[in-house]
């Protein structure tokens, strides 16, 4: 294991389980402090936390901390205190992984607005307010940082029936694109990770099923849904010094998901 985040400061939200948890022990993994944010699993991210200490302890990281911040990414008021109460107890943050983010699956023709504005208050408001109060910290000292967001191939593929999930990612490109240009001249870098199909508790539906999994992978060119941890390994990576000249984009993670599996076979010719 790599050593890149020794005396670096991040912040993971989302944290409590699936990605997020495995971002926040991959980065402690390395020697980083970690702020794990969630917003109702209380257990899970007192998991999560001690996963961080034991990270740190067979690390031999004996400086680095961990602090865990009950937060809705989606509220502003919420997101100003987590950063005064993270910042006021650190003095600094290095790294922002905006990775908080929910689905509900609807018909589009009976999709409701409340769920609208829930899921893309969570997913890019929530990485807009986040993105915003990290900037305003790397400008105010020397040194910039590292901002990336957790994205989906749903960025770039339609989701039928995940219409406001779709939006929502779709709005994350233009939003890490933006951001990255702004402030590429000023040692900040924005970037994104889009995962394909992942071992995550978001995705049991089809996880416990044997045959609803089969299909899953029957799509992806890899033949395998991917791992947590794999997808950790992407975020360090784009967080780190190692990825210093890259900004503004995403790498997809998704066992091929985006090379139109479809065309496999040549159906179209």
């Amino acid at each position: 294991m790599q050593q890149r985040f020794i005396g670096k400061y991040a912040l993971v939200t989302g944290a409590s389980a699936g990605i997020g948890e495995a971002i926040a022990v991959r980065l402690a993994q390395e020697g980083a402090s970690v702020v794990i944010n969630y917003s109702r699993n209380d257990s899970g991210a007192a998991d999560t936390a001690e996963q961080v200490k034991r990270a740190h302890s067979e690390g031999g990281f004996n400086d680095a901390r961990v602090l865990i911040h009950k937060a809705d990414v989606s509220n502003e008021a919420s997101v100003t205190a987590m950063f005064e109460a993270v910042l006021g107890a650190w003095g600094r943050l290095d790294v922002m992984i905006n990775n908080a983010g929910i689905q509900k699956p609807a018909p589009s023709e009976e999709s409701m607005t409340a769920d609208f504005d829930r899921i893309l208050g969570v997913n890019l408001r929530g990485c807009y307010l986040c993105s915003r109060e990290a900037i305003k910290h790397f400008l105010s000292r020397p040194g910039g940082g590292a901002i990336v967001n957790n994205s989906s191939v749903h960025e770039i593929i339609p989701k039928p029936q995940y219409l406001f999930y779709s939006i929502s990612k779709g709005g994350m490109e233009n939003l890490t694109k933006t951001l990255a240009l702004e402030y590429a001249d000023r040692d900040i870098r924005v970037n994104a990770v889009g995962p394909g199909a992942i071992v995550t508790p978001i995705n049991m539906s089809w996880i416990n099923d044997p045959k609803a999994k089969a299909v899953v992978e029957s799509h992806i060119p890899m033949g395998r849904a991917g791992e947590s941890a794999e997808i950790a390994a992407v975020f360090a990576f784009l967080a780190s010094d190692e990825a210093s000249y890259i900004t503004g984009q995403t790498l997809f993670a998704c066992g091929g998901l985006t090379l139109f599996p479809e065309f496999r076979t040549t159906w179209s010719s």
